[in-house]
């Protein structure tokens, strides 16, 4: 009867684990996302310590304004700005499907210290026009140039951010795409940027170096 008993309360120890690894949700109906990009599978989930708590740069309220200044909602007129769940959503379809990508805009140094699990590293700078490889960047996001002139309609769908809602990074990326010739419609902002993943527990990727 004790090993009968013993046997009982393992079963439930496990069965009451396996509740509280499901206890902090994406959406109510998505615990997590699992995401085979480019023959990698990423994993996308929240922290399930409910008495998590931030801890790094990214706890702080106050930057000098400028240059960290609070960013408008809209980057440019005819750019979608998205949140967490469409980011989610933007890798599982357009990404996975190599029809997209996720653009992590800061420099080379901030990316290292953590990004969104699917994001490449085009720091913005590299876009402005005064790069002269910015037109390899063009081509390499899949733009076609003939005789000086720039066909998008195969260009990749692209949704960039950077630090958050007090980062400039991606909108002036963003402005760069545009004034290149890069169609509004292939362009999204998730405006919350690292802030508002880390503050809601999502993962990141810390990328080899």
């Amino acid at each position: 009867m004790v090993r009968l008993a013993s046997g009982a309360i393992l079963a439930l120890a496990m069965l009451h684990t396996q509740a509280m690894a499901q206890e902090v949700g994406i959406t109510p109906d998505v615990a997590a996302a699992t995401i085979e990009i480019n023959g990698e599978v990423i994993r996308i989930e929240r922290i399930q310590d409910t008495g998590h708590r931030l801890d790094s740069e990214f706890t702080k309220t106050s930057r000098p304004c400028p240059p960290f200044c609070i960013s408008p909602m809209a980057a440019a007129p005819g750019v979608e700005t998205v949140g967490e769940v469409e980011v989610i959503s933007f890798l599982e379809n357009e990404v996975a499907g190599g029809k997209g990508l996720l653009i992590d805009s800061r420099v080379p140094d901030w990316f290292a210290k953590g990004t969104i699990p699917g994001a490449v590293n085009v720091p913005f700078a590299t876009l402005e026009p005064n790069n002269p490889y910015r037109n390899e960047i063009l081509k390499a996001l899949g733009a076609v140039e003939t005789g000086g002139v720039w066909d998008f309609s195969g260009a990749m769908a692209l949704t960039l951010f950077c630090n958050g809602p007090w980062c400039d990074q991606s909108p002036r990326a963003i402005r760069s795409l545009l004034d290149a010739g890069y169609p509004a419609e292939k362009i999204s902002y998730y405006r919350g940027g690292m802030q508002l993943w880390l503050l809601l527990g999502l993962s990141t990727k810390s990328p080899a170096s």
